[in-house]
């Protein structure tokens, strides 16, 4: 065959052909012109490759047709549907049957019905049998055609033919070698024109009379003609009829949803539409739907219109409330989106989507029904009225639950609630399902409320009330002051009491005023600030006022505070300089006093835990006026002793204190709380359950804010942050620590060797010539006084300043605070480096010996990992700018306070924006004390003129020697 020459004449042809296999298909041809523009018998078929060739007389539209029809091309269909490869003849001759044509045509046709649209008035001919593209030229019809079939039926036989119309004339096609080009939808080749029609018709309608006049339907099969074949062309098509009868109808049609449930099976429901007495799944396509009717020997068609429009807008109106068809996209079958098959809630979760939206749903005219059954569930609103009333010990709770239109009091479903049952029978015996949220919004309450017939709260239970009167859930009435409780900041002022020397910041007074709302409702509390604000000269302003206020009405009352050991010298101190009034009595050591009867000539009595636990049987004989914990996560095993012994003891209020009431897990709050306002939490098993293991193992946020509402009422906590325009710059605070039993031994020892020599230098007079032995002997004691292990390596005791030390530590670190860590002794150091190495907790390390000085407070200053910095003083001592830490230990006071300020002024200096607190760490009678009374002494002197260790020491004369070792 000659190949077309792309630089003479040619035209681009789209050629109707039958292919043997395949059917009907079109080809795009490009032909060669004759010099009189007609066309020559030389063509060739163009493919998207061959035709770039010709691009010059090719627009968009034939690139994109060329590159469609080749998708329906014998070759490219045998690559596409049969793997391997294979000549057309053999598969054709071989493989190729009827079953493959019926599912490949469809495709095919696709793809024709796309190319006759673009092609519109293009060059489109019929193919000659021998191959010619150009046959005979062909056109598209300018509008479609309407279908009209005809039904004619008498007493033997019903006959059936189609007549067809273009632009309102009827076309005769019968009998005209008119061909179906295309079955669905019917496209006709008919005298050299393509027509199309309105309705999808199917060419398979048209084909028996394209050379027959009609079918005829004998009366044996005219019951299933009737039913198979000419109702559903009624829905489709128009039909005219003679010998039966079709009837329009029209109705107002209603949406039901209908609850399907079984034993077996999760609840789903099922949407339909209702038209008069015909009822139709939701989800189908069909505009017009025909139901047969048969009368003695008449039949009927109900042509019965549907409003699938109508019909879209209701199934859009569950979309939007959350319900999804699942399945096909036709399925009447509805499931809520976001049902969590494997979550508890999942058989439940239809039910709940229904009873949520029931109302709303009413409103707009859906109808509801459920499957038949010995099951009904109730449908419709869930609702509690809940009503809460304060009552003079008690909160009242008055509650009604609504299902549907049912009422049932709340209390019925206390068992319901607290075990997570959903299901509850009613009176009639329906079904209420509890929605999934009450189990969350109500657990609460019914756990902590009392009452078999009618529930009430405890008065401490203000937090759980609050909560609900910031929602929707509950009418709660109240005091306007108890309401308060949860906004401290606006409690009643109380002056401070007149014997109180200093003068309380404005967050202390707040927390001063706070004890006094407590003590008025009769509520514990916790003061959990931060440490370091203060939470002891609180405390101390508030056993003042109550001294002053009994003595106004001429009682007297004794409160009592527990502490650990350590903290007993700083509270006596503290007292001494805020409350000098206050009598205090130390309930402390080996020879302590065990008559209960002194107590009662005491405004406060200071004991230890370990005491308490001791002493559990006489301390519980008396009744205090305030039972007081400090460090109270002291108590937070309740399996402990000092737990069991502090809750027999008897008082009318209670305070606990601590910077850390939660130390490890959210169990430590329920001994504490348990103290300070028992039952608050429930039981210790019910706390487990009910908030331990949710908010640890699950992260459980909702149970987080809820033990969060519950405990607010009662713990004051303010954080550094939060108050820091209210502090000074720095704060200086004096740690006494109290020696182990060990260290004191070892220390006695040591101090009476070189107190004897001393002494002896002091008589014959060599005094003078010994100050280095004073300075030696001096340095022994306060390495001891540190910790024995700094000049003892065998040394297996304690040391008290350590434990407390590291307790003190552990507090701010905790807060996420960094540290400056100072000591003399690089010795003293070790012995925490090696402590913190063994915690694997992270710190940076200077001495005199650190190489990379630089570094080692860059990766400080800068690593939000390292909270902790240990730093000899000496080392320390230049060119240190450590702005990043907030608290600094200075764990042994220096000869010289100048060295002290020094180390201070390594945080507080130029770029610290945070208020800096100091603590210094001084171990009772020991030399550290008396150092610290020289240093005041002597401050004069020091600030002037000493400048190291060796004149401090030069300048302490023999009395001052004394002093020190007496």
């Amino acid at each position: 065959m000659l190949r077309v020459d792309s630089e003479k004449p040619c035209k681009i042809v789209y050629s109707i052909c039958k292919h043997e296999f395949l059917g009907f298909l079109i080809e795009p041809h490009i032909v060669q012109l004759n010099s009189d523009e007609g066309f020559s018998l030389t063509y060739q078929r163009l493919f998207s490759t061959t035709a770039l060739e010709f691009s010059s007389i090719l627009d968009e539209t034939d690139m994109k047709l060329i590159k469609l029809l080749e998708e329906t091309e014998q070759g490219h269909i045998i690559k596409r549907y049969h793997k391997k490869a294979i000549r057309p003849v053999e598969y054709f001759s071989t493989i190729f049957d009827e079953k493959i044509y019926d599912t490949l045509r469809p495709k095919i046709e696709k793809k024709i019905v796309e190319a006759l649209k673009l092609i519109g008035n293009r060059n489109l001919y019929l193919m000659s049998k021998e191959g010619w593209p150009v046959e005979r030229k062909l056109s598209i019809a300018t509008e479609p055609s309407s279908v009209l079939f005809h039904f004619r039926r008498n007493l033997t036989e019903t006959r059936y033919f189609p007549t067809i119309k273009f632009q309102g004339q009827r076309i005769e096609f019968m009998f005209k070698e008119a061909q179906i080009i295309c079955n669905q939808p019917a496209w006709l080749l008919l005298d050299e024109v393509l027509y199309y029609f309105e309705e999808d018709v199917e060419g398979k309608k048209l084909q028996p009379f394209l050379n027959k006049r009609f079918i005829s339907i004998p009366k044996s099969s005219e019951k299933t003609y009737f039913e198979k074949f000419v109702a559903p062309l009624i829905e489709k098509h128009a039909v005219y009829a003679e010998g039966f009868e079709i009837r329009t109808e029209k109705f107002e049609a209603i949406p039901v949803l209908k609850l399907l449930h079984s034993d077996s099976e999760a609840p789903q429901l099922q949407l339909y539409f209702r038209y008069g007495d015909y009822i139709f799944p939701s989800g189908s396509d069909r505009r017009v739907t025909v139901r047969t009717e048969k009368r003695d020997n008449d039949y009927i068609f109900h042509r019965i219109k549907r409003s699938l429009s109508w019909e879209k807008n209701k199934i859009n109106i569950l979309q939007e409330l959350g319900l999804s068809s699942s399945g096909t996209v036709f399925s009447n079958v509805y499931n809520p989106v976001s049902q969590d098959k494997d979550s508890e809630d999942s058989p439940f979760s239809v039910i709940n989507w229904l009873n949520e939206h029931h109302d709303d749903l009413e409103t707009k005219g859906f109808l509801f029904e459920q499957t038949e059954g010995n099951k009904r569930y109730v449908i419709g609103r869930s609702k509690v009225d809940l009503e809460i009333r304060e009552n003079n010990d008690w909160f009242d709770i008055h509650a009604v639950v609504h299902f549907g239109p049912y009422q049932i009091p709340f209390i019925d479903l206390k068992n319901h609630i607290l075990n997570k049952i959903r299901e509850f029978k009613l009176p009639s015996g329906e079904i209420a399902v509890i929605p999934e949220q009450w189990f969350a919004q109500y657990s609460n309450l019914l756990q902590f409320s009392e009452g078999s017939k009618h529930l009430k709260l405890k008065k401490h239970h203000i937090g759980l009330v609050n909560d609900f009167s910031n929602s929707d859930l509950a009418i709660v009435s109240m005091d306007r002051k108890l309401k308060k409780l949860a906004d401290f900041e606006e409690i009643e002022e109380i002056d401070v009491p007149k014997a109180f020397h200093g003068i309380l910041r404005p967050y202390q007074k707040a927390g001063y005023n706070w004890f006094h709302f407590l003590r008025k409702y009769n509520f514990g509390g916790c003061l959990a600030d931060d440490m370091g604000l203060g939470k002891t000269v609180q405390t101390l302003a508030l056993l003042q006022k109550v001294k002053e206020e009994n003595h106004d009405i001429g009682i007297h009352t004794t409160s009592l505070i527990i502490m650990p050991t350590s903290l007993v010298y700083n509270w006596l101190n503290e007292a001494k300089k805020f409350a000098p009034k206050l009598k205090i009595h130390a309930h402390t050591g080996s020879f302590r006093n065990k008559d209960i009867e002194i107590f009662a000539n005491y405004d406060v009595v200071i004991t230890t835990y370990g005491i308490s636990r001791v002493d559990v049987e006489i301390l519980k004989t008396f009744f205090y006026e305030y039972i007081i914990l400090d460090e109270s996560q002291n108590i937070k095993n309740p399996a402990s002793k000092s737990f069991k012994s502090v809750k027999t003891l008897k008082s009318k209020h209670k305070l606990i204190l601590s910077g850390t009431p939660v130390e490890n897990t959210v169990n430590d709050l329920w001994t504490q709380m348990s103290f300070i306002n028992p039952g608050l939490l429930g039981s210790q098993s019910l706390f487990y359950t009910e908030f331990v293991i949710p908010i640890e193992k699950k992260k459980d946020e909702e149970k987080a804010s809820k033990l969060q509402a519950l405990i607010k009422p009662f713990v004051l906590r303010r954080t550094k942050t939060q108050v820091a325009t209210e502090l000074p710059p720095k704060t200086e605070n004096l740690f006494y620590c109290q020696m182990s039993e060990e260290q004191k031994e070892y220390y006695e020892e040591i101090k009476s060797e070189y107190r004897n020599a001393l002494l002896l230098n002091l008589e014959d007079g060599s005094f003078k010539k010994s100050q280095i032995q004073v300075l030696q002997g001096l340095t022994k004691l306060r390495q001891i006084a540190n910790h024995p292990g700094m000049i003892d390596e065998g040394y297996a005791g304690d040391s008290g300043k350590f434990e407390n030390v590291i307790h003190t530590l552990e507090n701010v670190l905790s807060r996420g605070h960094k540290v400056l860590v100072f000591s003399q002794f690089v010795k003293h150091l070790d012995i925490y480096r090696k402590y913190f190495n063994a915690e694997k907790t992270p710190y940076a390390y200077l001495d005199g010996a650190t190489a990379k000085r630089g570094e080692v407070v860059k990766e400080f200053q800068s690593n939000k990992d390292i909270k902790l910095f240990l730093i000899s003083i000496k080392a320390g001592g230049v060119g240190l700018n450590l702005t990043e830490a907030d608290y600094v230990f200075i764990l042994d006071p220096w000869w010289n306070p100048a060295v002290e300020q020094q180390a201070i002024d390594r945080t507080h200096r130029i770029g610290q924006n945070k208020n800096v607190f100091i603590y210094k760490f001084i171990t009772k009678d020991t030399v550290e004390e008396k150092i610290l009374a020289l240093q005041n002494r002597k401050r004069k002197v020091a600030e002037s003129l000493i400048t190291t260790e060796e004149s401090f020491v030069k300048s302490l004369t023999a009395r001052d020697i004394e002093d020190i070792l007496s």
